[in-house]
């Protein structure tokens, strides 16, 4: 037996034969004293090419999924980003190579997206810029874009997967997959989740000891691999795979149910997004709504600041198709590691602690304003509610109520209607905003408590740093004495406080926050029928945790 470890990225439990994916020699040499005409022809061919592979890949997800499919949506609009198409054109201006062009294009994209540390979902985007570069190179090769079929059950092990190889892998044979490199939130992992294949990735060294390979038994939820199982281990996940399969059928009944404690606390269970390609996630998963609404990436997504009229079209789109339920936009979030060039903000040596989210509202309020005009003018669409990020201070929330109040009357001076229903909170996400949370609480409508933040900050522990995981734990007592301070200040004050950080799907911690009396948990969409049942199934009357 050899019991081996990764990262479990999509849950379920598989046991067949272990088969490597060849992966096709992508390897570029630079030349160079080129004509840049000829291989910009070269490049534009192999582009349409691509294209027409993108497309052909995007139906065939759509048979799946819809939201798989609009992975290759992404990868589509990659061949005409702004960054990659000019850093493709400078280089090939020098007479090089088409291939060396695109290589070199992609691995400072790569580069960039891997160095967002604290933000998973833009580092994962570095395999994106991987997967469309090697599409382009391959197809400069004259390689033929290989297909994933096999004749029997097999578990896939691979370097890496890219979101083009595991859309192809055929769901009656491939049974599940690991991988020496990648995260939980790259793209191959959610595709894997939405499949429904069981998957461990980010194996590292213990991937190297798989050897030649034979039977292998994988369990996605806890990371383990155990090569050529002994009688007794293979019962033990053969096991493991009838619980699963068992609990996955009862989840189902969990969806559309009210999430109500024994006694009867309600709590919403909402969803975490990121954009409009999420909405059918949150309403085909049961979600009383969205807790977080990542207003960012709209910027992210950007070449220049989105009007205020790109923003309402987006804002619109999100309410009108949610409604009735409630949507919590976060407003812009960047700084530290999520930057988009065209704010010109200067490399800092602390950026989590730096010029950052809503810092950057407050000293530039245009940026603000415009923002804001856009969601009140959406408000009337649907059921609005505005939390702003990265709060410290009494005075921040005192200025955006003065703000506020301006854009209101600019708005109404207009003519332009917008709800007054409106609720407006802030994140408690950093030790000052808890212990001051009894004032704060005079000046809002809600709380939501980022938790990822609030533990790093009151850990003094980078959560991206390896060396120093065993510091970052949400259910720390130091982090739940904040939260549960919190709860009570937001209660005394008549208002409500919910969580938004990934802890709010952590199960084990469900009996805390009904102990709290936390009033709304949103999490990723896979994760809501989950979170209803152990809201539902939870003992509120249990000892709090934390002190």
């Amino acid at each position: 037996m050899s019991m081996l470890k990764g990262i479990g990225a999509s849950a379920g439990v598989a046991v067949a034969e272990l088969v490597w994916l060849e992966k096709p020699d992508l390897s570029v040499t630079r030349r160079e004293g080129l004509d840049p005409a000829a291989e910009k022809a070269r490049y534009d061919s192999a582009a349409a090419q691509a294209l027409s592979e993108l497309d052909a890949l995007y139906e065939r997800a759509c048979e799946t999924d819809e939201a798989t499919a609009q992975v290759f949506d992404i990868h589509r609009m990659m061949l005409d980003d702004p960054d990659f198409c000019e850093g493709v054109a400078e280089a090939l201006e020098q007479g090089v190579n088409a291939e060396w062009a695109i290589w070199q294009t992609a691995e400072g994209l790569a580069d960039m997206f891997r160095a967002m540390e604290g933000d998973d979902y833009m580092q994962a985007r570095a395999a994106d810029v991987q997967d469309v570069s090697q599409r382009l190179i391959r197809i400069l090769k004259g390689i033929r874009d290989g297909d994933t079929r096999f004749d029997r059950p097999v578990i896939v092990a691979a370097a890496d997967l890219l979101p083009s190889q595991t859309v192809r892998l055929d769901k009656e044979k491939v049974v599940g997959f690991v991988t020496k490199y990648g995260s939980a939130t790259s793209h191959s992992a959610i595709l894997a989740r939405t499949l429904g294949i069981p998957c461990i990735v980010g194996m590292g060294e213990d991937f190297d000891q798989l050897g030649e390979g034979g039977t292998a038994a994988i369990d996605g939820t806890t990371g383990q691999v155990v090569l050529n199982p002994n009688e007794e281990e293979l019962a033990e996940f053969q096991a493991r795979q009838r619980a699963y399969r068992a609990d996955q059928s009862a989840l189902e009944g969990y969806k559309e149910r009210e999430a109500v404690t024994s006694t009867g606390h309600k709590v919403l269970v909402v969803a975490n997004i990121g954009g409009l390609d999420d909405i059918d996630a949150v309403t085909a998963h049961g979600g009383d709504g969205v807790g977080l609404f990542r207003s960012e990436f709209i910027y992210l997504n950007s070449a220049d600041f989105p009007t205020e009229e790109e923003q309402f079209l987006i804002y619109k789109e999100v309410l009108e198709r949610l409604a009735p339920r409630p949507v919590v936009v976060r407003t812009l979030d960047l700084g530290s590691d999520k930057q988009a060039p065209y704010f010109g903000i200067e490399g800092e040596e602390n950026p989590a602690m730096g010029y950052r989210a809503i810092r950057i509202c407050l000293k530039e309020p245009h940026i603000f304003r415009t923002q804001m005009r856009a969601l009140l003018r959406a408000s009337v669409y649907g059921n609005l509610n505005v939390m702003f990020p990265m709060i410290t201070q009494l005075g921040q929330a005192r200025k955006i109520k003065e703000l506020l109040a301006e854009i209101q009357q600019e708005l109404e001076a207009e003519g332009i209607p917008f709800s007054r229903a409106v609720q407006y909170g802030i994140m408690i996400e950093t030790p000052a905003a808890a212990v001051m949370s009894d004032v704060l609480a005079r000046e809002v409508d809600f709380f939501s408590i980022g938790t990822n933040d609030l533990t790093q900050y009151t850990m003094a522990a980078d959560r991206m740093n390896a060396r120093i995981s065993d510091l970052f734990d949400p259910a720390d007592p130091a982090v739940l004495r904040l939260m549960k301070l919190t709860a009570q200040n937001a209660h005394a004050a008549g208002i409500w406080v919910g969580i938004c950080g990934e802890s709010a799907a952590n199960t084990a911690l469900t009996n805390f926050y009904m102990d709290i009396g936390i009033d709304e948990l949103s999490v990723s969409p896979a994760s809501i029928p989950a979170v209803k049942r152990a809201v539902i199934e939870s003992n509120p009357e249990s000892p709090g945790v934390g002190g």
